[in-house]
């Protein structure tokens, strides 16, 4: 549509849904433990243009995922890994190679080490889950437990929401 804005909305650490985010995962945490595939479509719903980055994956829900960060050079302003601490080895060197400014670290995957790294490179450090940004209609409200967690949090009405 040519002539309108997009609505911007503001998240975590200074994070906006104008921005462009990589999930960083595997087909385990993807397929089978679903919390990327979820943060990957929570972005999408917010109106998000978010990549997927998964070395053991081609295809997904018809979306190319990307083998490594470096295929997305000059692409991406925020890391999210959906990784365990002891799958994010070259994360913050791999982040800073490709030029993106913030890595959004989820729910037990954060680390002082790791931080520190972000902060000898210069990259921002969000941490706290990006669903507690999700406006979860009610009654499914109270039993989401990012919806608790995040109950002071921005929300963002996804773009299917009238």
């Amino acid at each position: 549509m040519k002539g309108t804005t997009r609505k911007v909305f503001k998240m975590a650490g200074g994070l906006d849904t104008s921005m462009v985010y990589a999930v960083y995962t595997n087909a385990d945490r993807l397929l089978k433990h679903r919390h990327a595939w979820k943060v990957w479509h929570t972005l999408k719903d917010f109106g998000c243009r978010v990549y997927v980055v998964a070395p053991d994956m081609i295809i997904f829900e018809g979306s190319k995922i990307y083998s490594d960060l470096i295929s997305l050079k000059g692409k991406v302003d925020v890391i999210i890994p959906c990784l365990r601490l002891e799958y994010l080895g070259d994360l913050v060197k791999n982040t800073a190679m490709i030029g993106a400014k913030f890595i959004w670290f989820q729910e037990n995957n954060w680390s002082p080490e790791l931080d520190a790294q972000c902060s000898e490179k210069d990259i921002d450090v969000i941490r706290g889950c990006v669903l507690k940004h999700k406006i979860y209609k009610k009654p499914f409200a109270i039993f989401n437990p990012c919806f608790w967690h995040g109950w002071k949090e921005k929300k963002v009405p996804n773009k299917y929401q009238k």
